[in-house]
């Protein structure tokens, strides 16, 4: 959701807008959302994992990787393997890399081989650091007919001749234009454009199906839609899901499987989902797809402090886990986190939002990696911004076998991982770098390649076991 990497124009008009996305009082849902010790990996035995190649279970830790300021032969400037390499040494695995469309493809049928290569060049970084990458189809707002806004390129754009009024100061109230409106709706009516859009995917997954850095594709960034007169932000927003979004995700996932049949279809709803609504999404038919909403709330996009007892989390993750459930995918969380991270509740924020996605999430991405203020993971200088720093936890990252138990004690520092190997291959634990470094302990039939991790160093464990030896149980706890 936030357009700008340094700036976020986060008005009380903004909540105004999204608080309408609530279906109902939040007041029943009030819990108290935190726990002495999360478990990690989905606990939710409906919503199975995320796996790679081998059969691992994955747990993916990261970071939203964006430049929305340059474009043309300036684009993705602000990216640079300082920022992977910066990510890879706090412990975190996994980036969601913005690309653009307008970049792409700026007039019909031309494609920008140096955009190109400026993706895989970031590429290229990442798996030279460990780093798994989805490519994140990114709009804002449609894209550049309207503003400064990226995304969708300009010749793809039809309005009717609708109007469109900017809004400087709530940038999130332009998707309510009416013109914004009816480019949405040409976008998925318009035969022309779905060929065109589709035809953008095929050449993108068609260039990276073969990088190693690659984990997937993420078909359209926050997807919006036409409200008709009378209906409901939410009734609207299942109402585009069920019946524009789903076909359009099963065309793009038509395309890509002509290039690509390897990797992972990353499917989100409209930002509806961020305030507690269910989706209206409907199957798509591939085997290889995965639940990607936003986890946003309205107040806290405007610049407030978390209040525990709003109701808004258990809200949402009653509401997020209902399509995985019924559709049997895994879940990661594309975005997600505050504003502003140094305000008196933020603490408490992170202790709750990161328990609660445990429960039926592989893994995140949180907005955004960069150096600077507001959404930045890091000040200037290259430190965690306020309690940006509670996102580094130690955490199974592959877990070759089954998962039986899987939990972190943020009070104590310390993290446990109990499996039944079925299969012979590697456990991958990642061990952030803190003062004390990490004492591992490994009981059962499996051997681990280090026991220590030195003070201030990222630490990567690998453990072997014999499939079918019983249940291993590795513990890393600090000293």
């Amino acid at each position: 959701m936030p357009k700008r990497r340094l700036r976020k124009a986060a008005v009380l008009a903004v909540a105004a807008v999204l608080a309408l996305l609530v279906p109902g009082p939040a007041a029943e849902a009030r819990t108290d959302t935190r726990a002495e010790t999360r478990t990690d990996a989905p606990a939710d035995p409906g919503i199975p994992p995320l796996t790679d190649e081998q059969g691992r279970a994955l747990t993916l830790r990261g970071w939203n990787l964006a430049d929305k300021e340059h474009r043309g032969d300036e684009a993705l400037a602000d990216i640079t393997e300082r920022s992977l390499r910066d990510m890879a040494a706090q412990g975190f695995n996994f980036a969601r890399l913005a690309v653009f469309w307008d970049d792409l493809e700026p007039r019909p049928g031309h494609y920008s081989e140096r955009y190109l290569r400026k993706i895989e060049r970031i590429l290229d970084w990442a798996h030279r650091h460990r780093v798994r990458v989805v490519i994140d189809a990114h709009q804002d707002v449609y894209g550049p007919a309207f503003g400064s806004h990226r995304g969708i390129p300009a010749w793809a754009t039809r309005t009717d001749g609708l109007p469109y009024r900017p809004h400087p100061d709530d940038w999130f109230a332009e998707y309510f234009e009416p013109a914004v409106q009816a480019a949405f709706q040409h976008l998925y009516e318009d035969e022309d454009l779905r060929r065109a859009q589709a035809r953008m995917w095929q050449v993108l997954a068609g260039r990276l199906a073969d990088h190693p850095a690659v984990l997937g594709y993420d078909l359209i960034n926050e997807p919006m839609g036409r409200m008709r007169p009378g209906e409901s932000i939410p009734d609207a927003a299942r109402r585009i899901e069920a019946t524009q979004l789903t076909p359009m995700y099963q065309r793009m996932a038509d395309a890509i499987r002509r290039a690509d049949r390897r990797h992972w279809l990353f499917v989100e709803p409209t930002p509806a989902a961020g305030e507690g609504v269910p989706t209206g999404l409907g199957r798509i038919r591939d085997p290889k797809v995965v639940y990607a909403p936003h986890f946003y709330n309205a107040a806290m996009e405007a610049g407030r402090d978390y209040d525990p007892a709003s109701g808004w989390l258990p809200a949402y993750e009653a509401a997020v886990v209902h399509y995985p459930r019924a559709m049997r995918v895994p879940v990661l969380i594309g975005e997600w986190g505050p504003l502003d991270s140094s305000l008196p509740n933020m603490a408490r924020f992170y202790e709750d939002a990161l328990t609660s996605m445990s429960r039926y999430a592989t893994g995140w991405a949180s907005w955004q990696w960069c150096y600077g203020g507001a959404y930045c993971a890091m000040d200037e200088r290259g430190r965690f911004r306020p309690n940006k720093s509670r996102t580094a936890e130690p955490y199974a990252a592959a877990v070759a076998g089954v998962v039986r138990e899987s939990s972190y004690d943020p009070r104590r520092a310390a993290y446990s991982l109990a499996y039944a190997p079925a299969r012979h291959g590697l456990t991958e634990l990642i061990l952030p770098p803190a003062p004390r470094g990490w004492h591992l302990t490994v009981r059962g039939p499996a051997r681990a390649d280090a026991t220590r991790i030195p003070p201030g160093e990222r630490g990567t464990v690998r453990v072997r076991a014999g499939a079918g030896a019983g249940e291993v149980r590795v513990t890393a706890e600090p000293g």
